[in-house]
């Protein structure tokens, strides 16, 4: 009997480039998921054999779960989360240092502050089916440029025409644009039709939801400073918003290095943790929006008996693990938690990810989960962003090309003891290079993909914060000497268009390269 044919694995590039033949190996710098050599096969294979030969637990493994989750896992997160999160108390700093403390409410993690997600996007799904309701919810602020991918969940939700951008500036979300923002929407009256939804008792609804990426976000890189999170927080819980902070990063953070072979000993095809692992820098990852908001008061706007906080921490195994697991949590107030385990989509069936959910919870228990991201994906990570970084800096700003590395747009190096993460670079190219035509040709001319920055504005609020000259490079996909070429290629595409006087004609292909395949790239 012939062997069965082996699942088509991804390419090193998009399935659409380019229309004729260049000669020329694809490079994808667009897609966002992680590179095969950082996904931990082995040892998904040990712990799911070790689980699976053991009745106790092979037998929940493969039933319904309940619908907060597997509970091992839950209590496995909450003290993982409070082993690497810093204590956070109300009206201080001392979340700077890593460990419990007493956290003054919001320090310590706790089970029944966490429900089991099938991954951060059915996270989102879940969280507007239980708090939002598409009459009564007045808008929606993202935060631009933003996760792209995003905005067609939101309007699955009902809230197609009322997504409303709010631009970044150099430390990320622009208060003053949102609380100008909201207070105007606010002041538009108070008749508001009855909702669609009945949520009570478990759950309630939020007048506004406010979406970002508060550590390095996608696609810019930035991070909000303390500061800047309790202001946000403060402004939620004046305007009865929900913030949904899609926490995907936090883990992957490192010093920044200018000379990439300082960055790791690890190679980025390692397929076991280093036995130099990379530890988060110091004062990283910063508080959660969650943790914050746990520590106040309670909200006026909770119905009676009931507290639920104005923001939740969205987060995955995706980037940690592998995608294919399907696997995150959520985090925020206890009847928060309880109330999205309580969608009807979670109800019926238990948490998503059950079997996967076990497994990871058996990664978590003996540490094989903390050393693969220490060991390997961390470090692989570190040394690819500081390769794509130098050509950046060697190919690019030369041609009047700018990074923005979270911190704002800006040449000059780092400062000593700055630290950067996530999976992509936010370049902003030459005056008179349009990001669009630029992506095409490097498509067409490089069998290169890149992300021109029109893909991250917000859906039907594109005006309010355009992106014409930027693109979004990831270094999380292709291997090292792919990033390096790939950044090559792109320069030399913007050089020939430098040349033709910007060379900003249209580029006839099909379809671009956004509209052919966002979805497969994340």
């Amino acid at each position: 009997m012939p062997a069965a044919p082996r699942p088509r694995q991804p390419a090193s590039a998009s399935d659409f480039v380019p229309d004729g033949d260049t000669g020329k190996k694809p490079i994808n710098l667009l897609r966002g998921w992680p590179a095969p050599s950082l996904l931990p096969a082995a040892q998904l294979r040990a712990a799911a054999g070790q689980v699976l030969a053991d009745p106790d637990v092979a037998v929940p493994m493969l039933e319904y779960a309940i619908d907060p989750g597997f509970q091992p896992l839950r209590e496995e997160l909450a003290r993982w989360l409070g082993e690497v999160y810093p204590a956070y108390s109300r009206g201080t700093a001392e979340g700077r240092g890593r460990g419990h403390g007493n956290g003054g409410g919001g320090g310590l993690f706790a089970a029944d502050e966490i429900a089991i997600t099938g991954g951060a996007s059915q996270g989102l799904a879940c969280l507007l089916q239980s708090y939002t309701d598409p009459l009564y919810t007045r808008a929606v602020w993202v935060v631009a440029p933003c996760y792209f991918l995003a905005c067609p969940i939101f309007e699955d939700a009902g809230f197609r025409g009322r997504l409303r951008a709010v631009p970044e500036d150099d430390g990320g979300i622009d208060l003053a644009a949102l609380e100008r923002g909201l207070k105007e929407e606010d002041g538009k009256g108070t008749e508001t039709p009855p909702p669609l939804k009945r949520p009570y008792p478990a759950r309630k609804l939020y007048r506004h939801v406010i979406y970002l990426v508060a550590t390095c976000a996608n696609p810019s890189g930035k991070t909000l400073s303390l500061p800047r999170r309790e202001a946000l927080v403060r402004l939620a819980r004046e305007h009865d918003a929900l913030i949904i902070s899609d926490d995907v990063y936090d883990f992957l953070q490192w010093p920044v290095a200018s000379d990439p072979s300082s960055s790791s000993s690890s190679s980025s095809s390692s397929t076991a943790p280093s036995a130099d692992p990379l530890p988060l820098p110091k004062g990283c990852p910063l508080p959660l929006l969650s943790q914050i908001d746990n520590a106040l008061p309670p909200s006026p706007h909770n119905p009676p008996g009931k507290s639920f906080g104005h923001a939740v921490s969205n987060a995955s195994f995706s980037k940690l693990v592998g995608p294919g697991t399907r696997t995150g949590w959520i985090h925020a107030a206890p009847d928060f938690a309880y109330g999205f385990s309580q969608t009807g989509s979670n109800r019926s069936g238990g948490a998503p990810s059950q079997f996967a959910a076990v497994v990871i919870w058996r990664m978590l228990r003996d540490g094989a989960a903390e050393a693969w991201v220490e060991g390997v994906v961390r470090p692989a990570l570190r040394r690819r962003h500081a390769l794509m970084l130098r050509e950046v800096r060697r190919v690019l700003e030369p041609l009047g090309a700018a990074v923005w590395r979270g911190g704002g747009e800006k040449k000059e190096e780092k400062e000593e003891g700055e630290v950067y993460g996530g999976y992509f670079v936010w370049v902003t190219l030459p005056e008179g290079v349009d990001a669009s035509v630029a992506a095409e040709r490097a498509r067409k001319e490089e069998a290169l993909v890149v992300a021109p920055g029109r893909m991250f504005e917000v859906a039907g609020d594109e005006e309010t914060a355009r992106f014409p000259r930027n693109v979004r490079l990831s270094f999380s996909w292709e291997e090292e000497e792919e990033i390096v070429e790939g950044v090559r290629r792109l320069g030399a595409v913007i050089q020939r268009m430098l040349e033709e006087g910007g060379g900003n004609r249209e580029v006839k292909t099909g379809g671009t390269a956004e509209e052919d395949s966002a979805a497969k790239f994340k």
